[in-house]
């Protein structure tokens, strides 16, 4: 038994980066099925539940914008932060931007609007007064609310987003268009190491059938 969600999400801007470019970062054409999922995972989450997405739907035509921003070389080691909270090591933590600082190019999308269409699953660490009902409640008045647990973004934290129900239904600036967009990001496997597996993205009237699709692993 599925539960189903229609979410309507857009922004200023977005960066679906694509895993392969290291250095600087390049987005995607469109939101990937992992990044849709973050986003409903920042509305409503528990270990009883799994978002699987179905569907995206791209309302507005895709654009992007080539800027610069500043970001740092290097991040603090897990392991040192552990070791001061422990007390075994003594050391002030920290990164001096201004030695760490370096420009990298970016390739972002704007003017962004999506439609996510998605459902969820009891998971085995669904508890014996855990259902579909009481969950589908749960986010619906969550979604009704602009409730959440973190700001949702689009790819990057910076490019926060907007969220509601998909009620007004509009048409996509892509009806009537098939369009390829190559092999994309679908999720990350957590296992005991994090690997990507991709999918064959179609788009066709602006929805790419995301079950549907061929998924690589």
């Amino acid at each position: 038994m599925a539960y189903g969600i229609t979410l309507e999400v857009w922004g200023d801007y977005a960066l679906f980066t694509r895993p392969e470019l290291k250095v600087e970062r390049y987005s995607y054409d469109v939101m990937t099925p992992s990044a849709a999922r973050g986003i409903l995972e920042a509305i409503f989450w528990k270990p009883a539940i799994k978002y699987v997405i179905d569907r995206i739907e791209v309302l507005n035509e895709i654009k992007t914008v080539n800027v610069r921003r500043n970001e740092v070389k290097s991040k603090i080691p897990l392991g040192s932060v552990k070791q001061v909270m422990e007390g075994s090591k003594k050391e002030q933590l920290y990164l001096a931007t201004s030695d760490d600082i370096a420009q990298r190019a970016s390739v972002i999308l704007k003017e962004v609007r999506y439609v996510i269409y998605a459902h969820f699953e009891l998971t085995d660490k669904a508890g014996e007064g855990d259902n579909h009902g009481k969950f589908s409640d749960i986010i619906r008045r969550r979604i009704e609310k602009g409730q959440c647990f973190y700001n949702p973004y689009f790819g990057s934290k910076e490019f926060t987003l907007n969220f509601r129900h998909y009620e007004t239904k509009r048409e996509s600036f892509y009806q009537g268009v098939e369009k390829d967009l190559g092999i994309m990001l679908y999720d990350l496997d957590y296992g005991e190491e994090i690997k990507p597996y991709y999918f064959k993205a179609v788009m066709k009237n602006g929805v790419i059938d995301v079950v549907g699709s061929e998924v690589y692993r």
